[in-house]
């Protein structure tokens, strides 16, 4: 059995092993008695398990006596723009984002419509731990509603960001891969109300993940294959709930998911703005920053900290190498769908082709590795890593804030648990790929042999 992980990002888990619906249930009820407010909005994505775990949501929510609105396939930023516009108590989004089809999770939304901040997110533990919940009587039960607005609302809020007759100018060749997620309604109405001429693969919402949800090179071979058969000006490919974004160039270069924060920020950062962004990003962000003027602030990896670090900065931008991005004058959330609005207004008023942007960003060798490592392991693990670090002066700059990140001259390499899978991530960035490579097998042997 694969373990369950509890995060600040919910609960996740492969579904009929850790995560079953007596699991959701309870979850779904600690959710409703801790929250306070109006109703509660939920959303899922396309994977198999989204209707049965929707069910186990929403009965555990109306049994605390709380109205439930039902978004059925939903991207996330679109019920979480829902939540924040209709006075939500708080929304559930019921999806895995990046993670493969045989898992699911649930994400807890509060009433700013943003995910529940860090110490939030230990009060709805807390609140599970308990197992005291409220209780509605038969005559207090609230009625559940199905909605249909929340897209059509969204939609026409990513409108309002951009130069629309700027854009249908240009008639851009869009070539778009939504991984028969929940983005694919949203998406195609965004991009056809621009006047693009789209082309859709992955565009099936009743059929499987094509290919893992997570929006990287090794993913996107399908996506480049039509924008290079096709001639296309961009090609997107999104995760499975509309939280992460790759980009394809119009030379069919299919860009790392590390450098679709770099090109937001190539695009937007003026001198004297801020810039957020996790531990373990590419150092290429905090160059672009710097030649801009702007200020880079890392923090820890995780969007709710990403979020907390950008309102507590007033920050213009954020986001992590995931491929997630935080634009606040859309929501302070990840959001792939605005990301390719801001992308696309950006082509239109510079008339650059998406290959010259991503040819300015600073180049950086990158090595990403994950160990497995049971989740009740992994902290003996980290203590061990530290004490090694603890004893060695000469491994350079050591910032303990998230994990174990060692810095030394251009190069660096970070060691933290995963909040989303049972494995442990090594990532390495250096000036050579054989310096990157070399740091990810060093630290990934001593993290191994503690395992033993």
């Amino acid at each position: 059995m694969k373990p369950l992980k509890l995060s600040i990002l919910g609960v996740r888990g492969i579904v009929g092993e850790a995560l079953t619906p007596e699991l959701v249930v309870t979850f779904a009820q600690a959710f409703g008695t801790y929250i306070e407010g109006g109703p509660i909005f939920v959303s899922r994505d396309t994977r198999p398990s989204g209707v049965m775990i929707a069910s186990s949501v929403i009965a555990g929510l109306l049994a605390t006596g709380y109205e439930v609105i039902d978004l059925g396939v939903c991207p996330t930023p679109a019920m979480e723009l829902a939540v924040r516009r209709h006075n939500g108590a708080g929304g559930v989004a019921i999806t895995a984002g990046h993670n493969p089809s045989d898992w699911n999770a649930l994400k807890f939304v509060a009433g700013t419509g943003r995910l529940l901040n860090a110490y939030q997110g230990e009060e709805l533990l807390d609140v599970f731990h308990q197992g005291e919940f409220a209780r509605a009587r038969w005559d207090g039960l609230k009625p559940l509603r199905h909605q249909a607005h929340a897209v059509p609302e969204y939609v026409e809020a990513l409108l309002e960001q951009v130069d629309r007759e700027a854009i249908r100018k240009r008639r851009f060749k869009v070539a778009v891969d939504c991984c028969n997620g929940a983005c694919v309604d949203a998406t195609m109405r965004f991009l056809t109300a621009l006047g693009c001429n789209v082309l859709a693969i992955n565009d099936e919402v009743e059929r499987p993940f094509p290919h893992d949800p997570e929006p990287n090179p090794d993913n996107m071979s399908q996506l480049r294959a039509m924008v290079k058969a096709s001639g296309a000006d961009i090609g997107f490919a999104q995760d499975a709930d509309g939280s992460r974004l790759g980009v394809v160039t119009e030379k069919w270069d299919a860009l790392s998911e590390e450098y679709t924060l770099c090109l937001i920020a190539e695009m937007l950062l003026q001198s004297g703005d801020t810039l957020v962004t996790n531990s373990c990003t590419t150092r290429a962000v905090e160059d672009i920053a710097a030649r801009r003027g702007a200020r880079t602030i890392r923090t820890k990896v995780g969007e709710p900290h990403i979020v907390e670090t950008m309102l507590f900065h007033d920050a213009a931008l954020g986001g992590e190498g995931s491929g997630g991005i935080v634009l606040p004058r859309m929501h302070h959330v990840f959001d792939s769908t605005a990301a390719i609005a801001y992308i696309l207004d950006y082509l239109a008023r510079t008339d650059r082709p998406i290959s010259a942007l991503a040819g300015s960003i600073p180049r950086y060798y990158m090595v990403k590795e994950r160990v497995p490592c049971p989740p009740e392991r992994a902290p003996a693990v980290m203590a061990r890593l530290r004490e090694m670090v603890d004893e060695r002066p000469d491994l350079g700059n050591v910032d303990f804030t998230d994990g174990i990140r060692l810095e030394r001259g251009r190069s660096w390499v970070h060691l933290r648990p995963s909040m989303t899978e049972p494995v442990l991530r090594i990532i390495a960035e250096s000036e050579t790929a054989g310096e990157a490579r070399s740091l990810v097998d060093e630290w990934g042997g001593h993290v191994r042999s503690f395992l033993l």
